[in-house]
């Protein structure tokens, strides 16, 4: 740990984040040994595009899904606000995260990369316009199971990536120029299974950066790390501030 926070202090930092800082807030992850898919691996169709168009059903339970979505009530926790000191502190330059759940920003980072965008907001499939999720939320509650776009008639989705989907490409631009740019990569509570998320530790080991991973579990970009952390992410980052 000491060579950690004398690298963060010698040089600019980009974060990657993925669910493993959520889990402190309440938020479960997605392949861990709790996690959401690995309980119900039907669940994974609700993140299917293919899946979501084609079957009624599948749409119907997403949107019962984004209603209870325990991101509506969870707080930062201890790493998030730690980024956040990080970033304030001029040590960290980016935030790029693979969750949706908005609490970077809640804890005060600014400048935020959403890889996967974000549950605050639907889209349509159709016309692509944009509206806030609480709105269309409120008529799921009002009895519309499946709510569709009130411009175009299409089919509404959250503002996220789903697998089959394609990036955004200004936002993958975005994220790549960060973490070509950087001298340290610290990828955090991510399985780096997931791409092209997880290139972009290629792309920050081939541009010279020292790549640091924070993860419970072993990642399959463990070999190319200068750094491996296994603590708990909420007891790791508060204490890189702490210095």
């Amino acid at each position: 740990m000491r060579n950690l926070a004398a690298w963060i202090d010698a040089g600019s930092v980009v974060a990657l984040t993925g669910a493993g800082i959520s889990t402190d807030s309440g938020i479960p992850d997605f392949r861990g040994p709790d996690g959401v898919w690995t309980r119900d691996p039907e669940a994974m169709k609700l993140s299917s595009i293919d899946h979501y168009v084609a079957d009624p059903q599948v749409r119907r339970r997403a949107w019962q899904e984004r209603l209870h979505n325990p991101a509506w009530t969870a707080e930062p926790n201890a790493a998030h606000y730690a980024l956040a000191d990080l970033e304030r502190a001029g040590k960290v330059t980016a935030v790029i995260t693979q969750n949706i759940d908005g609490l970077h920003q809640r804890a005060g980072a600014s400048n935020v990369i959403e890889l996967h965008g974000t549950l605050s907001q639907t889209e349509c499939l159709t016309c692509a316009e944009r509206r806030p999720m609480p709105d269309t939320l409120a008529r799921v509650t009002a009895g519309d199971p499946d709510p569709a776009c009130l411009s175009c008639g299409g089919l509404l989705k959250s503002a996220t990536i789903s697998f089959g989907q394609s990036m955004h490409l200004p936002t993958l631009e975005a994220a790549a120029e960060a973490a070509m740019g950087c001298d340290v990569l610290l990828a955090i509570g991510t399985s780096l299974t997931v791409h092209p998320a997880a290139g972009l530790v290629d792309v920050a080991h081939k541009s010279g950066s020292m790549v640091v991973i924070i993860n419970a579990a072993e990642t399959p970009y463990d070999p190319i790390a200068h750094l491996l952390v296994r603590d708990p992410i909420g007891e790791v980052l508060p204490r890189l501030v702490a210095g």
